[in-house]
Formats: structure tokens, sequence, C-alpha cells
């Protein structure tokens, strides 16, 4: 039987999400989860576009939350007709307004993304939920299983958070003279809007953490959308990856302790896509207490809000349970500070970014 692999690629998004997830053993699996900002969508298009003619499937296709830098990219993929899409989805995992309404998601990207799905693939939306939305504590031990046996375990978003995204959502469609939920006039306002056409050894560890950078970390995301964000541990083959969207840690780390995670005994995983880019208002000490990791992945070209912060990279290093590697999607003036101080002897930390002169990297576990 051929070996299993299990790689992650950080498509050049910008500074948005845009990640390519493949596994298997004799053939290859897929998983995409966001498309990037829409400027970013060329590129993200084009990589899209090499899959060969008779093997377009993606086993999940997955909108994290309704922020541009992460939903305008799938909006535009989807904007086309179905037959002329680069990929065959077997489902979409996207949190919309009938999810909320359901307790029974924010603003117009929300609406549009809505009014594709529905019009395009309908029957594959949030299938696994029962078309209900994507949430913790839906599922047994919250767990969904794809094919040759990839284990998804979500730990975003709850039920509070969707609930918190309800008012920006209708606030944010409502400037948009749409009423929210209304698909069909969010589908004719669509087509108008011309953009979507189409090692095991021991650095620090967390309780190392100096006083000053613990204070700084305190986790508090204002956005309700980025902690509507869907998220995931993926594992496949005894590998794993925390994939985060741009999620809260309140709810990540309150999953966690629910999958049994503990400060004595914490969750080992190879790789966590770091939430929100980096940035220090997702990231706590509790989480580096839960989360024993190997590979630290920031996705961003830093040329909107300066991603990833210095303290929440610093964090990593100094958190850290083991040596950290930290991966790059891209060399960016916010990120390059890190590769000198990483080649020197005794280094903390090791650093992998780009080739000169090329976007997106490949992390394989």
């Amino acid at each position: 039987m051929p070996e299993p692999f299990f790689r992650i690629e950080m498509l050049p998004a910008r500074h948005g999400d845009a990640l390519l997830v493949e596994y298997g053993r004799a053939r290859t699996r897929r998983l995409l989860i966001d498309a990037g900002p829409i400027h970013a969508f060329a590129d993200i298009n084009a990589r899209l576009e090499q899959f060969p003619a008779n093997d377009q499937r993606v086993e999940l296709l997955v909108v994290t939350h309704v922020d541009t830098d992460h939903i305008e990219g799938m909006i535009r993929l989807l904007a086309a007709p179905v037959a002329k899409w680069p990929i065959v989805p077997e489902e979409i995992w996207f949190n919309g307004w009938r999810h909320l309404d359901e307790t029974d998601l924010g603003g117009r990207e929300g609406e549009f993304m809505s009014a594709l799905i529905r019009q395009r693939a309908g029957d594959i939306w949030n299938k696994r939920f029962g078309g209900r939305a994507v949430c913790v504590e839906r599922l047994a031990n919250d767990r969904v299983t794809l094919e040759e046996d990839m284990v998804l375990t979500l730990v975003s978003p709850n039920e509070e958070a969707l609930a918190k995204l309800l008012k920006d959502w209708r606030e944010h469609v409502e400037s948009w003279d749409l009423d929210p939920g209304d698909l069909d006039g969010a589908w004719e306002q669509l087509v108008e809007t011309n953009k979507f056409h189409p090692d095991a050894e021991l650095t620090l560890g967390p309780a190392d953490l100096s006083a000053g950078l613990r204070e700084m970390l305190k986790g508090r995301d204002p956005s309700a959308a980025n902690g509507s964000s869907i998220a995931f541990v993926a594992e496949f083959a005894g590998k794993s990856c925390m994939l985060l969207g741009d999620a809260h840690m309140k709810v990540v780390c309150a999953s966690l302790r629910r999958m049994g995670a503990t400060a004595q005994a914490p969750l080992e995983v190879d790789a966590v896509k770091m939430a929100h880019h980096g940035s220090k208002n997702n990231i706590t000490p509790e989480f580096f207490e839960l989360v024993d990791a190997k590979h630290w992945l920031f996705s961003s070209n830093g040329d909107r809000f300066k991603h990833p912060d210095r303290e929440a990279v610093e964090a990593v290093i100094q958190g850290s349970r083991r040596k950290p590697t930290l991966w790059f999607n891209y060399r960016s003036d916010f990120n390059q500070a890190w590769e000198a101080p990483s080649k020197l002897p005794g280094a903390k930390y090791a650093t992998r970014y780009p080739a000169e002169g090329h976007t997106g990297i490949v992390v394989t576990l």
C-alpha cells in the first residue's frame, strides 16, 4: 500500500487565508478552506486550475466566516456556472443567516455566499449537520470522518459565538437595502457586483512566557465575525493540524478542555495554523497550556494589518513545549525579522519561508 501523505498548502492569499489540504494514499483527497480577498483570486484560482481534469474532487470546502479576506475569493469562485468550477466539492460548510435564525451570519458577503450555495449546491450545504449550523456540541464528540479516515474535530464556533453575530449581520445587510436572509435579493445584487464575476527538544514552555508578554496576550478580539469562525483539528494517518480560521481563543480553549486537554496533558498536534494571521488578539497563555505543537503556520503578507503581530510570534517561541518551526507563506517586512536569529547556533526556533521570488508554501507533515 502506498505511504500516506498529509500536507497543508498556504496559498498566496495576500492578507487573508486560503488553505489547500491534501491527504491520502493511492489518490489525492482535498479540503479547501477559504479563498482570500478578491484581489488574490487570480493566484488562488490558478492553483486550483492545476488539478487534473479528471480529479477535481474536494472532499470539503469550508468558508470559515464572513470577513472579506476569507470569503470574497470564494464568492468569486462559486459565482461562475457550476460547469466552470475548477473544483467539485462533495460538501460545503458555511454558516449563513438561516443558521443563526434557527436558534434556530456578517453582512452582505454572507448573503452573497448563502445565495450562491443555495443556487449552486444547496443539497451539500452543511450536509453532515443536517443543513443546520456547523457548531460544536451538535455531533457526537464533535467529529466528522471524511474519506480514508480523515477525522475532523470541530473546536469553533459555539452557539454563543453565532448568536453574537446576529446584530452585526443585520446592521451590515440593512445598509445595503437587503433583509437578512433575503437570498433572492442577495442574488440580484450579486449578479450586479462586477468584482465577483466571474523534535521533542524542549525550549521554554507555556509557563515561561514573560510577564510582559502574558499581559499583552488577552485574546480580546472584538469581532463577532471572527468569533463565528469554523475551526477544527484535522487528523490523518497519525498526523494532525489545528486549522483555526480567525477563531476566538475562549471558544477554542473551551473545546480543547472538552476534548480532555489540560496543562498537564495538552493536546499534541503536529501543526497549528494560527488564528487571525497571527494577531495578538487571537491568542492567550491558556492556549499554549492546552496545545503542544511543532509547526506554527502564519498566513499573511502583512499589507493591511501588519500581521503577524510581534507579540504573537514571540509567544509561540517562548510558549512552545518543543522547539517550534515558524512557517510563513510570504516574505514580508513584518516577518523577516525572525529569519536571521533562527539560523544562529543554539537558536530556540526554526523558520521556513517561500523561496526567493515566490509566494505560498507547502507544509508536509
